[in-house]
């Protein structure tokens, strides 16, 4: 990760994009951390910014109780959201020991094979605490709400997209196939903060 923007436009960006928000409940009633990996800005973000942000906005709110983190993996590409190995074991490394004692599960949505791979050959070196043992792939929307109370968490709709995607193209699953976002007749949008669905509520 690199800092081309200033450390206060850092901290609004994360604000504005909610990339970590801790929002609903999974159906044991802990409090979840979600996390859309598709907004975060990885080119613009500093390590230390981040870890601050985390420290003084997020982590205090998850109390002393158990809690959840939901990952939205949808639309991260290497390229342009992911922070690199490095930076993930670092993040992971400066979460207070009694806040990671507190996490019990972690929901995979849309993992991908590639994804899939690196967390089965590297997850269990990267990562300590049992942190790979909490970890639960979850392939479609549908199956995360066996898991989460689905009138309480709110999806970005490009995750409902990839949804449809999969279903009419399977093969994405297993990595046979390209995922690129599909080419519409309508008006793109410029920000990377689509709208969000409450298709979960019906």
């Amino acid at each position: 990760m690199s800092t081309q923007i200033s450390e206060i436009e850092q901290e609004q960006l994360l604000e504005k994009l909610e990339i970590f928000k801790i929002h609903g409940r999974d159906k044991r009633r802990r409090k979840i951390l979600r996390i859309i990996g598709k907004f975060f800005p990885a080119r613009f973000l500093s390590l230390d910014v981040l870890k601050t942000y985390l420290e003084e906005k997020i982590f205090p709110r998850l109390g002393r109780k158990p809690f959840s983190i939901l990952y939205v993996h949808t639309g991260v590409q290497r390229s342009e959201n992911f922070p690199g190995i490095s930076a993930l074991r670092a993040i992971y490394d400066a979460i207070p020991v009694n806040v990671r004692d507190n996490l019990q599960e972690v929901y995979f949505l849309h993992p991908g094979l590639q994804s899939r791979l690196f967390l089965a050959t590297c997850g269990r070196f990267l990562f300590s605490g049992g942190l790979y043992g909490k970890l639960r792939y979850v392939s479609r929307v549908d199956y995360l709400w066996e898991h989460v109370r689905r009138n309480e968490i709110e999806m970005p709709e490009f995750v409902y997209d990839h949804d449809d995607d999969l279903e009419y193209r399977p093969m994405m699953d297993y990595g046979q196939e390209s995922d690129h976002a599909r080419v519409y007749a309508g008006a793109a949008v410029d920000s990377p903060v689509s709208s969000f669905s409450m298709r979960c509520i019906s």
